[in-house]
């Protein structure tokens, strides 16, 4: 198979692995919200801050490397599966021992008290039900340090998937994983488990997900283990870890300033905001670094044919994802009713500005996978750098005027750390920021008018919100589709001939 015909399989593929993944995981969060409070999603995002770096440390940065290494050997594979099993329990271990402290220093009294009650009526088992009578951050730490282990047992095997583009057996593996411990979820949040229903579902997930991964792949680990392997790995996975930390403490950043300084109901409202954000910038995003770095680091010897295809990619990924972005933005009062109930609606202001940082977000991964598919890991750390120092200094600033100013603060981050981002491919590819901006224009015209045409129906049609909602979503969609056909953009044209072949591929399989 060819590579052009591999990547147009692995772009359809992992699009319906995300697309099904994230579906199933924003029905199920809609049915969550609707029997949990904001302050006990809250909580489970205050742990994320710590479950996220923990993850990283298990890595270190050498799943990436043996996708982007094209020699990698069995000695290799099985080095880095031991290495990352030893790793998973020593941070599961280091978690689970931080576990007092961590309730601590993120005390919810009035969450606690309603985990009392709830252990008092649910258990019967005395050593089960003093379990759940801990600092409820406490128990929740226990178990993610446990899912953090289990789920050490499946990364070779995730990454050996994604290195030969074989997103149809991811598709496989999450939706079954997704869909069994959203059931799950739902059923302990309706039985009244309050926060422990999520943890429990994050836990099932990965498990279900590990054993199907070793169900469904023959590569098994061969008893060797090799420091020079791990070196040779590590020069490029170590810059890998150091930038992934970086980005890691600078996202749950967020979650520290407002869990801490605010609340968690403030946490849950963020979270929520981001949540759903994240639905259609994720899907793009996640397809974007799932496909691009395996087909870009198989290109990377080739600046010419990379930076053609780096520029398509681009112009295609932004012709969905500003006017998703900018419709959203319109939408979201009508969307948080719709979906999750008037509870929910402090969360729609942060909604909207989260979707201005949306808008450029795939700009950014963009960039970097061209950087980590030409082997730059010391680049990309050094833009880390710098990008978190100026992001950081702007969070910071904003913590002290309440939880907008720091949700603007992303947007500012995001606008900023763009030319930075995109320095290295202007210099290797000579593709700048200010020539990606070009190309971005078109895209981003129509899309302001689409959204100019279809806000003031939520503001002048005093409809059902969900009657707004379809209404504004069928006439959006109606308006940028043909101002796209009537311009002949680009982006427009060649997504419909990727659509046209995929469709002849399929008819001649």
């Amino acid at each position: 198979m060819s590579l052009t015909r591999q990547s147009l399989s692995a772009v359809f593929w992992s699009g319906a692995d995300v697309f099904l993944r994230q579906g199933l995981q924003f029905f199920v969060s809609i049915l969550l919200a609707r029997l949990l409070s904001p302050e006990e999603f809250g909580l489970l995002a205050i742990l994320s801050i710590f479950t996220g770096v923990a993850t990283l440390f298990i890595d270190s940065g050498l799943n990436s490397a043996l996708v982007q290494r094209q020699d990698i050997t069995r000695k290799d594979e099985s080095t880095v599966f031991f290495f990352n099993l030893a790793t998973g329990l020593l941070v599961a271990l280091g978690l689970g021992l931080s576990a007092p402290w961590i309730a601590m220093f993120f005390e919810q009294p009035v969450l606690q008290a309603k985990v009392h009650i709830m252990a008092t009526n649910l258990f019967t088992i005395p050593w089960i039900a003093s379990f759940f009578e801990q600092p409820i951050l406490q128990g929740l730490t226990y178990v993610m340090a446990l899912n953090l282990f289990i789920g050490s047992f499946g990364s070779i095997q995730g990454a050996l998937l994604v290195k030969a583009l074989d997103f149809k057996t991811l598709m496989k593996i999450n939706a079954v994983a997704t869909l069994l411990s959203g059931v799950l979820a739902v059923f302990l949040a309706w039985k009244g488990f309050g926060v422990w229903s999520l943890a429990l579902q994050t836990l099932a997930s990965t498990l279900i997900s590990v054993t199907l991964l070793w169900l469904w792949h023959p590569w098994r680990p061969q008893w060797i283990f090799s420091l020079a392997s791990l070196r040779s790995l590590f020069r490029f996975g170590g810059f890998m870890l150091l930038s992934g930390l970086l980005d890691t403490l600078y996202t749950r950043l967020y979650s520290v300033i407002i869990g801490k300084l605010y609340s968690a109901r403030d946490l849950g409202f963020y979270t929520r905001a981001d949540n759903i954000q994240q639905l259609p910038v994720g899907v793009l995003t996640n397809v974007l670094n799932r496909v691009a770095f395996p087909v870009f680091s198989a290109a990377a010897a080739d600046k010419a044919r990379l930076a053609l295809g780096m520029r398509k990619v681009l112009r295609i990924i932004m012709l969905f994802n500003v006017p998703a972005m900018l419709g959203l933005m319109a939408v979201a009062e009508p969307l948080v009713i719709t979906l999750i109930g008037e509870k929910w609606l402090p969360s729609v202001p942060i909604l909207q500005v989260l979707c201005l940082a949306g808008m450029i977000w795939p700009l950014h991964a963009l960039n970097l996978n061209v950087l980590m598919a030409q082997g730059h890991s010391n680049l990309f750390f050094r833009i880390e750098v710098i990008k978190k120092i100026i992001s950081i200094a702007a969070i910071v600033t904003a913590s002290f005027y309440g939880v907008m100013a720091i949700v603007w603060s992303e947007v500012i981050a995001a606008a900023l750390c763009f030319p930075i981002n995109a320095y290295y491919t202007g210099i290797f590819l000579g593709y700048s920021a200010w020539k990606q901006t070009l190309d971005i224009l078109p895209y981003l015209a129509v899309s302001m008018l689409m959204m100019l045409v279809i806000w003031p129906i939520h503001i002048y049609l005093p409809f059902h919100p969900a009657a707004q909602l379809g209404l504004m979503i069928g006439v959006g969609a109606f308006v940028y589709l043909l101002a796209c056909h009537l311009l002949r953009l680009t982006a427009f044209n060649e997504s419909w001939t990727l659509l046209v072949q995929r469709r002849r591929t399929v008819q001649n399989l």
